[in-house]
């Protein structure tokens, strides 16, 4: 859990009373989170570097508050006083618009085609009018810095850049250039670098140097450019100098880049909702036009409340109470979300969830609110309504018993990756993606983690190639699940547990090794071969280009296709780098259970 510091003055002040230690333990109990202690600049930073070194800060209580992960609106201490406040009653809930610039003229951000090989994405907004204080411009960095912790996973999916648009002139452009063409002073510094000798520079400083590897490596760097040709910023990494926010600035540019589209935005909206109470109009965000790459222009950020529909029978269930909708809507008013009588029924409830609240994704989530709201000491101990033993799935028992008979055959488990290249899981396989069998990672970490299998045989594969230099014959196996798309399922793909063996030697394929397992674990299901009706199992001629003309079947059982068998075609063992001859065996156990 993320820990924000909280000046004890300052939240007091925001809340509108002071609290004793005791009671606001219990507020911050009721409300979901925790605190953690009461200390002060001087005392975190003498366990650090010592009280002698620490002695010249501040001695003004702070409070350290644990937050949950996903409340991204409560990283400052502006989000947690609103959202207590509002939990209080002291406060209505905010509602926050985007307004038109002065004169009517959107600030333009232009992308260049070539920042898709680097960091694709890029949304920005402007805070205009905003009054900084000493204490808010401190909390407005640190806001930056725990998202960058957080949601932004230290800069990797999205990096804030934040500037003073009064040192800056629109339009800008968001290009990808070779790094000695990039050439700024970064921020806090006097001397003008070029990217190499900025990547360089920065080896040995503390903040930074953990960042560098994000881009260091790419043939270009992503960096933003005002009209005039001055850089904004070299994200990930570092601002500019030039445009550097300082406690006189009134107009703040804000930009985010990064590799999650989504994410950039709950990242925007997270900044300027949480800050623009600071501006001379309140809760108030001017929206920045960005043209994308392909031309299409979107206004961000996308202030506008996302809309879902329960009702009161779905969360009093999952509860274990009996609350009216009347009660529930209040309840979901103290947590910040705005809430209606539904249309559906006369148990429906529509709820509005702003844009503060990314963490709402499912009914679940409102469900989570209401029962934060209502109070957990307040729900009743109920003794469950049956009394039941714990067991095994028959799935996982059937495989336990699976893998116990080919283990007794002597073939080894082996475990590989759930997630493949998308060659090895088609083109290596000689089969074609038709786009409606496998789950594709939209952002994959590399090129070896791009979809989630549908065949255990990739996996088989490439574990026979890593150990090719141990003795012949390789007989290994693997029980375990692949995943395929399907629409009509809430997730849109589902789990199926698939059994596979592989044998490989230099001399024979071991084909008729492979039809023996099949008719052992066949037998050790108690499924008879086919005699004419729909029981038994048999197989029948492929076309699966997977496997050698000749010497492949299809496996079918209960009068539907099970999996496939055969002597892997040599191309396929080529594609995986295997020298030997390798036959295969693969087949779902789903309708055995």
């Amino acid at each position: 859990m993320p820990t924000v510091n909280v000046d004890k003055e300052i939240l007091f002040k925001g809340l509108g009373r002071v609290f004793t230690m005791e009671e606001f333990e219990e507020l911050c109990f009721d409300y979901g989170i925790e605190l953690e202690e009461e200390t002060s600049e001087r005392e975190m930073a003498a366990k650090e570097v010592g009280a002698e070194k620490a002695k010249e800060l501040s001695n003004r209580l702070i409070y350290r508050i644990d937050i949950p992960a996903n409340r991204y609106d409560m990283l400052c201490a502006e989000g947690i006083i609103r959202a207590l406040s509002v939990f209080l009653g002291k406060q209505a809930i905010p509602v926050y618009k985007c307004v038109s610039p002065p004169g009517g003229k959107h600030q333009k951000l232009v992308v260049k085609p070539e920042t898709g090989a680097i960091r694709k994405f890029v949304v920005a907004a402007v805070l205009r009018n905003i009054s900084f204080t000493q204490d808010n411009y401190n909390s407005f960095i640190d806001l930056q810095d725990k998202l960058h912790a957080n949601i932004c996973r230290r800069r990797t999916l999205v990096a804030i850049g934040t500037h003073d648009l009064d040192t800056i002139e629109g339009p800008f452009s968001y290009e990808a250039l070779p790094p000695k063409d990039i050439k700024f002073i970064p921020l806090n510094q006097t001397q003008s670098m070029n990217g190499e000798e900025l990547m360089n520079f920065y080896e040995g400083d503390r903040k930074l140097s953990k960042f560098l590897p994000i881009i260091r490596d790419a043939p270009r760097y992503p960096v933003i450019y005002d009209s005039k040709r001055r850089v904004l910023s070299l994200p990930p990494i570092i601002n500019s100098d030039h445009s550097k926010i300082k406690l006189t600035t009134k107009n703040v540019f804000i930009e985010c880049t990064g590799t999650d589209l989504t994410k950039a935005k709950v990242v925007l909206n997270t900044v300027v909702t949480m800050f623009s109470e600071y501006c001379k109009e309140k809760l108030t965000v001017e929206p920045v036009e960005v043209v994308q790459s392909d031309g299409k222009s979107v206004l961000y950020p996308d202030l506008s409340m996302r809309k879902f529909e329960t009702d009161e029978k779905y969360i009093n269930s999952l509860i274990g109470v009996s609350l009216p909708r009347d009660k529930m809507i209040t309840l979901l008013g103290k947590m910040g979300v705005t809430a209606s009588k539904g249309s559906a029924s006369d148990k429906a409830i529509s709820v509005q969830v702003p844009p503060t609240r990314s963490d709402i994704l499912h009914p679940v989530d409102i469900m989570e609110d209401v029962a934060i709201a209502y109070g957990f000491n307040n729900i009743t101990k109920t003794m469950p309504k049956a009394s039941t033993a714990g067991a095994m799935f028959p799935i996982n028992k059937l495989s336990d018993k699976v893998r116990r008979e080919l283990a007794l055959s002597g073939y080894t488990e082996v475990l590989p990756l759930i997630l493949c290249s998308h060659d090895e899981n088609f083109k290596f396989l000689k089969r074609v993606d038709d786009n409606t069998t496998a789950v594709k990672l939209s952002n994959p970490a590399t090129i070896e983690y791009q979809v989630v299998r549908t065949s255990l045989l990739p996996g088989l594969m490439k574990t026979l190639y890593s150990n090719k230099k141990l003795p012949l014959p390789l007989k290994i196996f693997e029980v375990s699940d692949i995943v395929l798309k399907d629409d009509s399922v809430e997730r849109r793909a589902r789990n199926v547990r698939h059994m596979a063996i592989v044998y490989a030697n230099m001399k024979n394929s071991g084909f008729e090794l492979i039809h023996g397992m099949l008719d052992r674990i066949m037998l050790m299901l108690n499924v008879p071969m086919y005699n004419g009706s729909n029981d038994g199992y048999y197989i029948q001629e492929s076309d699966n280009e997977t496997f050698f003309p000749g010497r492949r079947a299809d496996v079918y059982c209960y009068g539907q296709k099970i999996g496939h068998m055969g002597i892997v075609h040599p191309e396929v063992c080529q594609n995986f780098e295997v020298p030997f001859a390798t036959s295969a065996l693969e087949i779902t156990i789903e309708p055995f259970v």
